[in-house]
């Protein structure tokens, strides 16, 4: 089979399309027939060698993928050949043809959502999830602010929040990207590319604040985010390429909390919550990955450098 590999890290011409054997699945594992791999930043932190994960060289990148079950080892019984799949990480790569994953790496992807839609399921939206609910504790009835909605995990993020009975503020920074945020269920959306655009959220909010803060970029904007929360607000960061300087007093006034946000942190029974809801919200039509692009499985450094373009919009995927 063909799969992209890298053996160095670097930039994204690091990796190289190559020919390896096919896996084989042991105890307890699955092999899927990859149809859609889902391009995450995450993977291009790690290529480039700016993530702490330890691994091996060469290896294949990515963790989300969706596909059709090829073969299964001894002891598996939560899917069959022949079922349709995502996967929430894999043992050898999800840039392939073929990827070998554990049993509990593997979700049943439901008819009416396409492979490459299913492609676009794990990270940002188990990131979305665990950062409004098992880090913000978002509830019913507050107001959630998303600031760069337009992207993957932004998407998941609104889609969520609005199911759940929040009032979602969305930020994005083209009008294409807005059109898209109001049209995955945002109440309101900002430019923020616009002088004053958090003025505007506190506008919305007469005053009181936002409840909890999904951050994608805190290098640029977390200084500002604290000064429009509520009291008790809570900021979560999901992204930074940088440092940032805060006054500490705004974030004192408000009695707010600045939360980090790892999906890697999360437990075994974190993920299995999780990947529960996100199969309902997928069953149900409540969660609709937005696919923007299609590139070749050979084309993988050129989706990398787009997947970390502020303009992009929904999720880039590569097709084996």
């Amino acid at each position: 089979m063909k799969a992209i590999k890298v053996h160095e890290f670097g930039p994204p011409e690091a990796m190289r399309l190559e020919e390896v054997p096919d896996p084989q699945p042991g105890p307890g594992q699955v092999v899927v027939k990859v149809h859609a791999v889902g391009v995450n930043p995450v993977d291009t932190y790690i290529r480039a060698g700016l993530y702490p994960v330890k691994l091996t060289m060469p290896y294949t990148p990515g963790l989300d993928a969706a596909g059709v079950v090829e073969s299964i080892g001894s002891g598996v019984s939560r899917c069959k050949v022949g079922d349709r799949v995502y996967t929430a990480g894999t043992v050898s790569g999800a840039y392939a043809e073929k990827a070998l994953c554990e049993e509990s790496q593997v979700h049943m992807l439901p008819e009416q959502v396409s492979f490459s839609q299913g492609a676009g399921v794990n990270v940002p939206y188990a990131a979305a999830y665990r950062a409004l609910y098992h880090r913000a504790g978002a509830k019913a009835g507050e107001v959630v602010l998303v600031h760069g909605a337009s992207g993957g995990v932004g998407i998941a993020s609104v889609q969520l929040a609005r199911a759940a009975g929040m009032t979602v503020i969305a930020t994005a920074g083209t009008e294409r990207g807005k059109l898209l945020v109001l049209e995955q269920g945002a109440h309101y959306v900002l430019d923020h590319h616009a002088l004053g655009y958090l003025d505007q959220a506190l506008a919305l909010t007469d005053g009181h604040g936002v409840d909890v803060l999904l951050e994608m970029l805190a290098n640029v904007n977390l200084g500002k985010d604290l000064r429009v929360l509520a009291n008790g607000g809570r900021v979560v960061v999901i992204g930074s390429r940088g440092t940032v300087e805060i006054d500490p007093r705004d974030a004192m006034g408000r009695d707010a909390s600045i939360l980090g946000m790892s999906l890697f942190n999360a437990s075994k029974r974190e993920m299995a919550s999780i990947h529960a809801a996100l199969g309902a919200g997928l069953a149900n039509g409540t969660l609709r990955p937005v696919v923007s692009r299609e590139l070749t499985l050979a084309e993988a450094p050129a989706a990398h450098h787009a997947v970390l373009e502020t303009s992009s919009c929904g999720k880039i995927v590569l097709i084996p």
